[in-house]
Order: C-alpha cells, then sequence, then structure tokens
C-alpha cells in the first residue's frame, strides 16, 4: 500500500536526482556544524566538494556506535539545543548511552517516514493500534505512536507490562493492531491462552 504517492511512485531517475541532492546537504551541513566530522573528513583530505555522484558515498567515514559515545551527550548534534524539542538514548546495556536529539521537522520527517512503513505493512486509518512499547527513553513507542497517528489510526498508548490487560484491552477496544517487540506479543499470547482468550477471535 502508498501513503505518499508523490515520493513513493516518482520515477527511478527523480529518485536518485533528489537522493544526490539530499546528500550532498547532508554532507556538508554535518561538516559545517559538527567538529568530529569535520575532523574524520580532514584525516582522510575529504571535503564536501568532493561528493558528486551516489557513489561517493562509499568515501564519506562510517559514525560508529564509540563515536556516539565518545560524543555524548550533545557532541554530535548539528543544531544548538534550542532547536532541540526531544531527547531519545539507548538503554546503555553494552556500554555508554548514546544520545540524539530531535528538532520539530526531524519529528515531523520521523512521522512521515513510519507513516509509510506502517502503511506498507498493511495499517490504515480505521485501525486501532495498541501500542505494547514501553515509552520513555527508546524510540520506539513514540516512533510508531506518532507515525500511526499521522496516518489517520487510532492509538492506544498502553506502554509495555500489565499483561492481563493487554489482553483485556484488546477485547474491550477492538484493537486491530499490535506494536510491540515480537516475543512480547508471544508473551501476551500465552497470557491471552491462559485467560481462556481465543486471540484468533480478536479482529488482530
Amino acid at each position: 500500500m502508498i501513503w505518499n504517492i508523490e515520493r513513493e511512485c516518482m520515477k527511478r531517475e527523480a529518485v536518485r536526482e533528489l537522493q544526490l541532492e539530499r546528500l550532498k546537504k547532508q554532507v556538508e551541513y554535518a561538516y559545517e556544524r559538527v567538529s568530529s566530522v569535520k575532523a574524520k573528513f580532514g584525516a582522510i583530505g575529504l571535503k564536501p566538494s568532493h561528493i558528486k555522484t551516489l557513489k561517493d558515498i562509499e568515501h564519506i567515514p562510517f559514525t560508529t556506535k564509540a563515536d556516539m559515545r565518545d560524543a555524548f551527550p550533545y557532541g554530535l548534534f548539528a543544531v544548538p539545543m534550542k532547536e532541540i524539542v526531544r531527547i531519545h538514548a539507548s538503554s546503555g546495556t553494552t556500554g555508554r548511552a548514546t544520545a540524539v536529539g530531535y528538532t520539530k521537522n526531524d519529528l515531523n520527517s520521523w512521522s512521515e517516514v513510519v507513516a509509510r512503513i506502517a502503511c506498507a505493512g498493511g495499517a490504515q486509518k480505521y485501525d486501532i493500534a495498541q501500542i505494547s512499547f514501553g515509552y520513555g527513553l527508546f524510540t520506539g513507542a513514540l516512533g510508531l505512536h506518532y507515525g500511526l497517528e499521522q496516518l489517520g489510526a487510532t492509538v492506544i498508548p498502553v506502554s509495555s507490562g500489565n499483561t492481563e490487560r493487554q489482553v483485556r484491552m484488546m477485547q474491550e477496544y477492538g484493537t486491530t493492531i499490535l506494536v510491540g517487540t515480537p516475543s512480547y506479543a508471544l508473551v501476551i499470547g500465552e497470557c491471552a491462552k491462559k485467560m481462556g482468550v481465543d486471540m484468533s477471535a480478536l479482529p488482530l
């Protein structure tokens, strides 16, 4: 299914032109605003003006997890904090946490992209989506929340945990989409079985 006809149905050549335009813009933006990016470019003698084709992306040095940890919390931000409207971060379970900052435009773009993904997966505006990701610094819950709202679906922000309640809400609210990790979806299914609920009878 298609959400954004103008973008998703572009001719291949037009897509490549747009990709190159945005690649050049992003490279120059990061180079001028993030000191560590400029240093990495300088170490290999690369400048934004050297990016002339999409193939030139292979010359751009990677930003690694270590780079993100070394720059924690704000060292990789390309805008001043007054333009940041939200912070998300990793759990830090395998090392120092990594942080990401979002501007209003970032959040709008994110919602649009998630709406496209949800639509491609079969979600529609009449769906009722129960979000069982944990809300908080993890990006998943709010990302799907805003994307599904942009699509026009009804969102139930139940968050994770309280599994029996998750099952009851599916019954009571007529949930048609469950958003959660595959492992937690299995837990919900097992809980429903113990409760005597026939999941096949639900509109999911």
